[in-house]
């Protein structure tokens, strides 16, 4: 059996590949932590600027857009800072240095107790962008902790206590999210540019009410059935790593 619920930290900081991933992979657990009086954190990689299937969207509106969505969705979490965009080309995103010093730097400025991000070992993951935030989280993690990485930055090294992966394929460990539910679906429903490409929700008026309903409804099947095995009617899921 997996173990559930970890205590409220006082920080928390999630780190995701494009803006929506976070209210996606964790935004329940974090909005029940908020509510509880956990300070929450998100890092936004890319800059979303393909997220659409129109091609002749402007890209750089796009981008403006979605940060704006991004800020709203961290909101309505219950996020009260300002979200980190690092604004790597979407798609582009790799896991090298530079990038790496980006993430060590958020995990030193903000302090957090516990980190959440992609599962980097998911196995069969297509989109690059996930796979390299998740390892972008993990790399981050050793490089805050120790004193000789990147120590130009100035802040001292910070030691998160644990690590929750979302998107994993064994994961074991969950978060009852059922009093955070619906605060995790408007979160989601703030990135409006999405609900087409990400939420199978058509811009046609006559349809788009009932296509809401079957994608909040799809997450709902999909949280119950992540808590079934332990008795809980809305779970995330993760992989834990306690040793960082």
């Amino acid at each position: 059996m997996p173990t559930t619920n970890l205590d409220t930290p006082r920080i928390a900081l999630a780190v995701g590949a494009h803006p929506d991933d976070i209210e996606f992979g964790c935004g329940g657990t974090l909005a029940k932590w908020a509510a509880a009086g956990c300070d929450i954190h998100h890092v936004v990689c890319t800059d979303g600027s393909r997220g659409t299937w129109d091609p002749g969207e402007d890209p750089t509106a796009l981008v403006h857009t979605r940060e704006q969505e991004q800020r709203a969705a961290a909101r309505a979490l219950g996020g009260t800072a300002d979200v980190t965009f690092l604004r790597w080309p979407d798609g582009e995103l790799e896991a090298g240095l530079r990038q790496r010093w980006q993430v060590c730097a958020a995990i030193r400025r903000v302090r957090p107790d516990v980190v959440l991000g992609h599962d980097p070992w998911k196995r069969y993951r297509l989109h690059p962008d996930h796979r390299n935030a998740g390892f972008l989280a993990t790399d981050g993690i050793v490089a805050a902790r120790d004193p000789l990485f990147f120590p130009e930055q100035g802040d001292a090294p910070h030691r998160p206590s644990t690590l929750l992966l979302f998107e994993a394929d064994e994961p074991d460990h969950l978060e009852d999210v059922s009093t955070s539910l619906d605060t995790k679906i408007s979160a989601l429903l703030e990135h409006a540019s999405q609900l087409r490409t990400t939420m199978q929700v058509s811009a046609d008026d006559t349809e788009r009410a009932a296509q809401v309903v079957a994608f909040t409804e799809r997450i709902r099947a999909r949280l119950a059935e992540a808590g079934g095995p332990a008795g809980i009617g809305a779970a995330e899921s993760f992989k834990r790593i306690d040793r960082l």
